[in-house]
């Protein structure tokens, strides 16, 4: 392992494009600063787990269930970042709200991608489907992804990248998210990752 990486975990649900998107960039060289080394995943069954064990990356299932309680559901998952002295956390599809305790500890270290452009259709139940059905609900023209800070407001973190994405006629939900993904979410989560990657590095000096 590379000390001059910042060490990534990726906190995800479901699929895991956004993971993917995150290791195709590292194997590109797009992401040079930061290196995912732990994969965690609140859903035994998330195919996200097997794009980990395909790049050789250690995943955990940790889900609130096994736990008993969100308190402890979070201090497990901690307790996994520890051990592995990560200094990054990206949520990748993650459907579990992480409370403030958490957020806390990890100030500023804990990156979100969200498929609209923020303060647009976000905030607590919007996710998935949902937030591209809002937007087709409402009619705009134009939606898109933002990269932002987690902090203990859902989708409320400090912005760090934006990018618009056209809403075409005849869009589906389904069509709309793709769109989203593939011209805005998996181009900004890479870039940001290398960012405060690098910015971590910095500060570590």
């Amino acid at each position: 392992m590379d000390q001059k990486k910042a060490k990534i975990a990726v906190l995800v649900s479901g699929g895991g494009t956004n993971l993917q998107a995150i290791l195709d960039a590292q194997q590109s060289g797009k992401i040079v600063s930061g290196e995912v080394v732990l994969v965690v995943s609140n859903n035994p069954n998330a195919y996200a787990l097997t794009r980990a064990a395909n790049a050789g990356v250690e995943a955990a299932v940790i889900t609130k269930k096994d736990c008993g309680s969100q308190a402890a559901f979070e201090s497990a998952i901690l307790e996994a970042l520890a051990a592995r002295e990560i200094d990054l956390i990206v949520l990748a599809g993650f459907m579990s709200i992480l409370s403030a305790d958490f957020t806390a500890r990890y100030e500023r270290r804990i990156l979100n991608v969200h498929p609209s452009l923020i303060p647009s259709f976000c905030g607590q139940g919007f996710y998935g489907l949902r937030v591209h059905e809002a937007a087709l609900a409402k009619g705009v023209k134009v939606t898109g992804a933002t990269v932002h800070f987690v902090n203990e407001i859902p989708d409320g973190g400090e912005i760090l990248l934006q990018k618009a994405v056209e809403v075409l006629p005849g869009d589906t939900p389904e069509v709309l998210q793709r769109r989203v993904m593939e011209q805005a979410e998996w181009q900004l989560l890479p870039a940001a990752v290398e960012m405060i990657s690098r910015e971590i590095l910095e500060k570590k000096g």
